[in-house]
């Protein structure tokens, strides 16, 4: 029998469990036992598609990656300014914890020192391809004159990664998105300001209103 191309193979339904399993519970939370108890096969099945948990893990942080880069992609396709695109970056965080989950690299970076050494490889790559879009994102803002900040923009793409990232943990247990929008806004808004005080505010709103 033919599968339908429109139905997921069973290696994407894997990684799908997997990936919801790891943004909740982390990936040392989480057996092979679980993924074939949710998909009703076997641990030989799962075998046969990712030889083990270490191989699935770095499948699980490709894809991811390939995921995030892409919606990267999106933010800078939209065009609009560099308020705009860290507005919707901020976003892609916000989109994680309504969803009752969190960052996939995020919580595998929690664990790092207990991953196999190719997954850690895989996570300082997905934080470092982030690290190099913001700072593209702050550099042309401060080029444009749409975002006035101190210091180096490396060194601001550092502070929002990390930022983000912690206010999502942070807002986690306490179950409320708003405590993440809070923390981005004022996260975002010291990157927004402009030379006077009437144009810093106009600056501002555009960056964090829509992250509520």
């Amino acid at each position: 029998m033919t599968r339908d191309p429109s139905e997921p193979s069973t290696a994407d339904r894997i990684l799908d469990v997997a990936e919801a399993l790891a943004q909740t519970r982390g990936f040392n939370g989480f057996s092979y036992a679980h993924i074939a108890a949710e998909l009703g096969i076997t641990t030989a099945s799962l075998h046969y598609h990712f030889r083990g948990k270490a191989e699935l893990g770095e499948a699980l942080i490709a894809r991811y990656a390939e995921r995030f880069a892409g919606a990267l992609d999106a933010i800078d396709d939209e065009g609009g300014d560099a308020r705009d695109k860290l507005t919707a970056y901020a976003a892609l965080y916000s989109g994680v914890l309504d969803a009752g989950q969190m960052c996939l690299c995020g919580m595998f970076a929690a664990e790092y020192e207990t991953l196999p050494k190719p997954m850690g490889e895989a996570i300082v790559r997905f934080f470092d391809a982030n690290h190099a879009w913001l700072t593209h994102v702050l550099a042309e803002g401060r080029a444009h004159g749409t975002l006035v900040f101190d210091g180096d923009p490396s060194e601001g793409a550092q502070a929002i990664l990390g930022g983000l990232e912690g206010a999502l943990l942070v807002a986690r247990p306490y179950g409320d998105p708003a405590r993440f929008d809070a923390a981005a806004k004022r996260l975002l808004a010291p990157f927004a300001r402009s030379v006077g005080a009437s144009s810093a505010r106009r600056a501002v709103e555009p960056a964090v209103t829509r992250l509520t």
